[in-house]
């Protein structure tokens, strides 16, 4: 791979000698310390961005030594090394991305990533355990990772550590002695050598080396002129960034979108759907019926989701509505006939300090179940084109690449055996005045009206347009809105239910 340097632009090759002597190496490395720490202190103290640094490349060029290296010249109390190996159990029960997701470093942090998100989709292509189709899906899914954390201001640095194939050959020979040594040389390092390999490592190079994020070269052959590459290149970046005004300069703009998750054209969401419009609010249910709906629906939900198919799926659930539309009613009819040690009920509110010093999504990430259980959100990551839009709480520059963000999160959930079910419950602005009311009089419900409530009611118009721009940008084959009338409670209670069951029998 390290033949690509210099091939259509795939790496940046770093400007640095490729030999240094004790001398030259001496008289290098206290400058370097110190501009690096300087840069470092800054980001700490500051804090406004997190670093990733994904280190790879051939094995025997000395990665690990180069990594102990930069944490000594750096203030290790603020950087996390992340090492990864197979997946865990708990992680093979998770979309593969959920992991990295899991270990972002928060502002003022820096990650060091060793076997990164690239390792396993190369590993499984190489050894044919999956396609070229694959390959590719799961490349475009890594940049659209990688494109987010840049737009969420994220520095990420790729660097891949050469050496010629006779250099590289001399050094792994004191492996071969040792009994780990012999496994990795077995089972992946002789692999890689291929014809074979090394045209998937350069298909995957051209294909994950952008604007955003490119791979630069580190030459290895001089251990000491190898970490001084590394760490002046870190040192350059942190420094760079550190001194513009804004997380992405004009120069490195962000790629377009594909067709699957771009989001619509400006011209294209002014016809929005009228889901919400068009919804019949007076659907109702009497009493009696209701209570016989309702026990079956939840007997229903109870098999299904008691079936041995269920456990080789996941299943998340997002709840949306004016205030007051009865979601927390919903929601515990839902969970009812649920194995409670199966299911987890998270109510989004406003971002804690950790949560905004990381990438927006992150929080919703975290919280993905494993196969065979449950998360149930009461509001979700659709606030960013919500509450986050119409309030001003993000740039408009941020919410409106979310529709897109959002859609592939959904996607990268779906193709890892994650059902995602959403809905809009729908009041009117009266029946919500009049249930605003209702809370009032009752002690037990006054804790659910606030002033926020009251003031958003002054925006309703503001947020039936973010609404219907939402439904229409984020309706998905894999996860549409289901929008529900929620005027009579009880109506909008079995609607859930059923349509919760009709998507798990489908998705079974």
């Amino acid at each position: 791979m390290a033949n690509l340097q210099g091939r259509s632009g795939v790496f940046q090759a770093v400007a640095t000698p490729e030999s240094l002597s004790k001398d030259e190496y001496k008289a290098l490395e206290p400058a370097l310390r110190t501009d690096l720490l300087g840069a470092q202190i800054q980001l700490i103290e500051e804090k406004p961005f997190s670093v990733i640094i994904v280190i790879a490349g051939v094995d025997g060029a000395g990665k690990n030594e180069a990594i102990a290296r930069l944490q000594e010249w750096m203030d290790v109390r603020h950087v996390i090394c992340n090492a990864y190996d197979a997946p865990s159990e708990d992680e093979r029960r998770r979309p593969p991305l959920w992991r990295y997701w899991r270990d972002l470093p928060a502002n003022g942090q820096t990650s060091i990533v060793v076997s990164s998100w690239y390792n396993e989709p190369l590993r499984d292509r190489v050894l044919e355990e999956i396609d070229e189709e694959e390959l590719n899906r799961r490349l475009t899914a890594i940049n659209r990772f990688e494109q987010l954390l840049a737009d969420e201001g994220v520095l990420l640095l790729k660097f891949w550590f050469s050496l010629p194939p006779d250099v590289q050959k001399e050094r792994l020979k004191p492996l071969k002695k040792k009994a780990r040594g012999r496994r990795i040389l077995a089972e992946w390092t002789d692999i890689r050598r291929s014809a074979k390999a090394q045209r998937i490592f350069e298909h995957a190079a051209l294909t994950t080396s952008t604007a955003a994020a490119p791979w630069m070269v580190i030459p290895s052959q001089d251990p000491q002129a190898r970490d001084l590459a590394l760490g002046r290149c870190v040192e350059m970046a942190l420094t760079r960034r550190l001194t513009k005004s804004s997380p992405v300069e004009a120069g490195d703009a962000a790629p377009e979108a594909s067709a699957d998750t771009a989001p619509a054209s400006s011209e294209a969401s002014c016809g929005l759907s009228g889901a919400l419009a068009s919804v019949d609010l007076t659907r109702s249910l009497d009493k009696d019926l209701y209570q016989e709906e309702l026990a079956h629906w939840q007997a229903e939900l109870a098999q299904l989701t008691d079936k041995k198919a269920f456990r080789d799926m996941s299943l998340v659930l997002a709840f949306e509505g004016n205030d007051a539309a009865g979601k927390g009613g919903a929601i515990r009819r839902v969970t009812r006939p649920l194995d409670p040690r199966r299911y987890r009920v998270h109510r989004i509110a406003a971002p804690a300090e950790e949560e905004l010093a990381r990438p927006y999504l992150w929080r919703f990430w975290r919280r993905v179940p494993r196969l065979g259980h449950t998360a149930i959100f009461d509001r979700s990551w659709y606030g960013r084109v919500l509450v986050e839009r119409v309030e001003g709480y993000c740039s408009e520059a941020d919410w409106r690449r979310a529709y897109g963000e959002i859609n592939e999160f959904e996607a990268e959930l779906g193709a890892a055996d994650t059902l995602v079910v959403k809905f809009w419950l729908a009041i009117s602005k009266e029946e919500q005045l009049a249930r605003f009311e209702a809370r009032k009089e009752i002690p037990y419900k006054q804790f659910k009206i606030t002033e926020d409530d009251w003031r958003n009611r002054l925006k309703w118009d503001a947020y039936a347009e973010a609404a219907e721009e939402m439904i229409a940008r984020t309706s998905t084959p894999r996860a549409p809105w289901n929008v529900v009338a929620a005027e009579d409670k009880r109506h909008a209670r079995v609607t859930v239910l059923r349509t919760l069951c009709d998507a798990l029998k489908r998705a079974m």
